[in-house]
């Protein structure tokens, strides 16, 4: 899931309380409203791009949704502070039923007593549409693959030689049975099903509110089925939600009232929590870090998180000089050993160490750290084939000999100026970043290093939502990227990958790509019928993609993983930088918050004290 903000900003940068100031909060550590009941105020993000859970890709409106919706399962904590998939409007979570054709169908039961916001029953059927919605064409949701486990997705999406749907009425393998009980099939087992099942994307909505195209952003026709209900939207600055009694967990929700400030200005994040206006804040600035650390040991945290900082180049962007003549597959060989030297070039450390320092550890591979493999070692200390842990040496002592190995390469293609030391016909190209002076300074600094080479690098910032649609058309070159898992599973930093995806921001198989028959893939060796010389990524990636999907033998699914980030890597359009932690800053007198390694933060179970 997209990750929106970094937690720091350039040393020396002047503290500014703008925008949500303390003036628009209640003051005071445990706030109350003015019928003396608690509220908590928070601030995660700036304003959301969409809060449709189908429509939602980014950590911030995932954790809002998370509070306004009830799926069949959700992230709990036990009495032991250990994470867990609990049943939530499900009675319970079975096992799935093994069929003949090698298919898994899954029977739920709905809880008695579950209600929407207004009070209207939740139905299996709400279920039903909200899944066939999520997964469709005519929505197209950035997410919709995230349902491509359950029969009858790859129906939904087959076309016919014009591009034309050859199924327009098409839907999921998902029943009512009743209006308590629901009945899906899956292609195959998935040991991460239940995970899926906590996911926004799953989450039910009710088919006459989204009838409203704009239902979901106004508080007036936002309706949910979660622990809380949305009542206020400033937009761009405060987004209000109160407990909503019609919850079927009504009883064990403490915090009745939350506002969620919207701000994307790390210093005044700090200003209002350190006036005690806002108890938890998830950016801090890089220049406060060292004395933050000291002045509040107890409430400046660092966890761990399941995510990759990186850099992605759009495919379809040339980069070689005018000059060159290369077409076809060597031209598109070329520009990925292009793309690979200059991901040589990039001082991980550096970054880690002197812009970031937050405890993020310079990352070698795309798929995270944390995440496991088949025999429950780390995904990434087996990726690549190497003598080193994955794609890139990122130890300090080897930045030296990636530099040296990064110049003859480019010297491949380039015009190299052995007096100045730089290179003099590389294209000029332009860094694109979302409105942060963290992931500035990170883009001034592969800026400086790109110039050191003789490349002209521009710097331009968007706004969230903006850079998102921007990043998504492929209108750009190179831009800053972040990926947090979805689910424990390597997969989930992979499938995003696939032609059709809506995450797709490096346009994989997409525009000239799309007829790009460049790649070989041979799985035969490992009993699976992929062999293909010369294909296309739909013909190789995304054919890679359906077999694991389908592969019921762990031990080959996780090797058949390994390949596909292989392929990925081979393109170099995926630059790891660095491996996220997650920080933060909570009051002291909040109890009862957890959050879970995909980012997600809960705050129905607090109390200020």
């Amino acid at each position: 899931m997209k990750k929106k903000v970094l937690a720091f900003l350039l040393a020396g940068s002047v503290a500014a309380a703008a925008g949500c100031s303390d003036s628009n909060a209640n003051s005071g550590s445990g706030s109350s409203s003015a019928s003396g009941a608690q509220e908590l105020n928070v601030c995660l993000a700036s304003e959301p791009a969409t809060l449709d859970p189908a429509l939602n890709s980014a950590v911030d409106g995932a954790t809002l949704c998370a509070h306004l919706f009830s799926g069949l399962a959700k992230w709990d904590q036990n009495s032991s502070g250990v994470l867990e998939i609990v049943p939530d409007l499900a009675t319970e979570l079975p096992a799935g039923v093994e069929n003949a054709d090698g298919t898994v169908t899954y029977t739920y039961t709905l809880r008695d007593g579950a209600k929407w916001s207004d009070g209207k029953d939740v139905t299996a059927n709400d279920f039903v549409f909200a899944w066939n919605r999520a997964a469709g064409p005519e929505l197209a949701a950035d997410y919709c693959y995230m349902l491509e486990i359950v029969k009858g997705y790859e129906e939904m999406w087959e076309e016919d030689d014009s591009g034309n749907l050859k199924n327009p009425d098409a839907k999921l393998a998902v029943t009512a049975k009743d209006d308590k009980t629901l009945e899906v099939t899956l292609n195959n087992a998935a040991s991460y099903w239940n995970e899926l099942l906590a996911f926004p994307s799953y989450y039910p909505v009710r088919e006459d509110v989204v009838a409203n195209e704009s239902w979901a952003t106004d508080p007036a026709t936002y309706v949910s089925n979660g622990a809380y209900k949305m009542t206020a939207w400033d937009h761009n600055s405060v987004i209000t939600i109160e407990k909503n009694d019609n919850y079927v967990d009504a009883a064990k929700v403490t915090m009745p009232k939350i506002n969620f400030y919207l701000s994307d200005d790390a210093n005044n994040m700090l200003t209002n929590f350190k006036n005690r206006s806002w108890q938890l804040i998830d950016d801090v600035p890089t220049n406060e870090m060292a004395s933050l650390k000291a002045e509040y040991p107890d409430e400046y945290k660092v966890a761990g998180q399941l995510g990759t900082y990186y850099v992605c180049w759009n495919i379809n962007t040339p980069l070689l000089p005018a000059s060159s003549n290369l077409t076809g597959a060597d031209k598109a060989k070329a520009e990925a050993e292009i793309r690979r030297a200059l991901a040589l070039v990039i001082d991980r450390n550096y970054i880690v160490d002197s812009i970031a320092q937050g405890g993020q550890v310079p990352a070698s591979s795309f798929v995270a750290m944390g995440l496991t493999d088949a025999d429950g070692s780390q995904f990434y200390q087996n990726a690549g084939s190497n003598s080193f842990t994955g794609y890139y040496d990122v130890s300090a002592d080897a930045y030296q000999s990636n530099w040296n190995s990064a110049i003859e390469t480019l010297k491949k293609y380039y015009t190299y100026d052995e007096a100045s030391g730089k290179f003099t016909d590389i294209p000029s190209m332009t860094y694109l970043y979302n409105t942060s002076e963290g992931h500035k300074a990170i883009g001034e600094n592969i800026q400086g290093i790109f110039a050191g080479l003789g490349i002209n690098m521009n710097l331009e910032n968007q706004e969230w939502a903006t850079f998102l649609e921007t990043r998504k058309a492929g209108d750009y070159t190179v831009a800053r990227n972040g990926w947090l898992a979805d689910y424990n599973d390597p997969i989930s930093f992979l499938d995003m990958w696939t032609t059709s995806s809506g995450n797709n921001d490096v346009q994989y198989g997409k525009g000239d790509h799309a007829n790009a028959a460049v790649y070989s893939l041979d799985c035969t060796d490992l009993g699976v019928d992929i062999k293909v010389d010369n294909g296309t990524w739909a013909q190789t990636y995304d054919a890679l993609m359906s077999a694991i999907k389908s592969c019921t033998d762990n031990n080959t699914r996780y090797q058949l993983m390994h390949r596909a980030e292989d392929m990925l890597m081979e393109t170099g359009c995926l630059t790891p930088i660095y491996y996220y932690t997650d920080i933060y800053m909570i009051d002291s007198g909040v109890k009862g918050f957890f959050s879970n390694p995909l980012g997600y933060k809960y705050f129905m179970y607090c109390t200020i004290g």
